[in-house]
């Protein structure tokens, strides 16, 4: 199960609207098949597993980090793969909260004689299922927030010189986060200050089809800005609220922008309808990462449920940008609060990531 989940961990931020799901088939010991979930979903973990087995399938186990799917989409059900294969007995991490599984697939395999084990590294799967589980259970994707700033939560001098407060290796890191995501996210301030790719550029870490979206109610995003010239490469969808001129709307279409509609929150948009629309067209993991307008909006509507904070060892004073901007809270009690999970040193920064608790 531990080589299952070190699979699926392998596909995150390059399967959705699907599950990153590992899938390892053993017999007499060895290991005789195993897969994750293709790109875009598809091959689903147990297919791949199966047809790397072929007839050693017969008799063998299957460890799978998550329920066997029962219904039928866009692939036959992987339950009735399994046994059609003729497995013997399947090792399940995890159970399906989606309604069209949630315990059918177990069911389905034991109706046909299959021993069923369950919650096998439970904790250790839903850590790669999360995105998944939360689009399934909340209707949005799962949010990490990603902030890079001096030891004093400066992300940028007076003058607003940012680029770089931290290290290669730090950067490096970023990349590896943003690669293990559905889509990045940023305010349209940051597209207009600083032109981003937001794509995932380290060497050695292949393309992923990353979603880059912007949170920008008016539609402000420059028809030149980078992430508009490469959308034909890697998508970009713009968040604007109603009232947008139309043509306008018209020019970003042309390009290939996708632009989504939602509701309205002061001057900008609705962030739980902008992350309900985001759940609804599949993106199950979205990691956001500026400007400070935005962070300080997520956090003050409860909705980032991962941080992610690299510190590096400068302080900069008062006179910098701060990380959030201005998030209104009067009572210390309001806060947003959050759990260490980790610590690590990244060259001479140190990333600390939490939970929202």
């Amino acid at each position: 199960m531990a080589m299952a989940v070190a699979l699926g961990r392998r596909g995150l931020g390059s399967c959705w609207p699907n599950p990153s799901v590992g899938c390892v088939i053993v017999r007499d010991g060895m290991v005789v098949g195993q897969g994750r979930t293709g790109v875009g979903g598809r091959p689903h973990a147990e297919t791949a597993a199966l047809a790397m087995a072929g007839e050693a399938a017969r008799g063998a186990t299957a460890y799978v980090t998550l329920e066997p799917c029962s219904h039928v989409g866009q692939t036959p059900p992987c339950a009735e793969a399994l046994v059609t294969a003729g497995v013997a007995s399947v090792v399940v991490a995890c159970g399906d909260p989606d309604p069209r599984v949630d315990g059918r697939g177990v069911a389905r395999l034991r109706e046909a004689g299959i021993a069923v084990e369950t919650g096998v590294l439970a904790a250790e799967a839903e850590e790669t299922l999360a995105g998944f589980f939360t689009r399934v259970k909340l209707g949005r994707p799962l949010v990490t927030l990603k902030l890079a700033s001096t030891l004093d939560g400066r992300i940028a001098t007076s003058s607003g010189e940012s680029q770089w407060i931290t290290g290669i290796a730090a950067r490096r890191t970023g990349h590896r986060l943003r690669g293990q995501h559905d889509a990045c996210m940023v305010g349209v301030g940051t597209v207009m200050s600083d032109d981003p790719d937001l794509t995932c550029r380290i060497e050695g870490f292949a393309q992923r089809p990353m979603v880059r979206v912007v949170a920008d109610s008016h539609l402000r995003t420059p028809l030149l800005a980078r992430i508009v010239a490469t959308c034909a490469e890697t998508p970009t969808w713009l968040l604007h609220r109603d009232g947008a001129d139309p043509e306008r709307l018209s020019a970003l279409a042309a390009l290939g922008v996708r632009c989504v509609q939602v509701g309205g929150s002061g001057a900008g948009i609705d962030l739980d309808q902008a992350m309900q629309a985001l759940g609804a067209a599949g993106l199950t993991r979205v990691m956001v990462e500026g400007g400070a307008k935005l962070a300080a909006t997520f956090l003050r509507a409860g909705l980032v449920d991962r941080l992610a904070w690299f510190h590096a060892p400068s302080v900069m004073g008062g006179d910098g940008y701060p990380a959030t901007a201005a998030a209104g809270i009067l009572a210390l009690a309001d806060m947003p609060r959050f759990r260490r999970v980790a610590v690590q040193a990244v060259g001479d920064d140190l990333l600390t990531e939490y939970e929202r608790i």
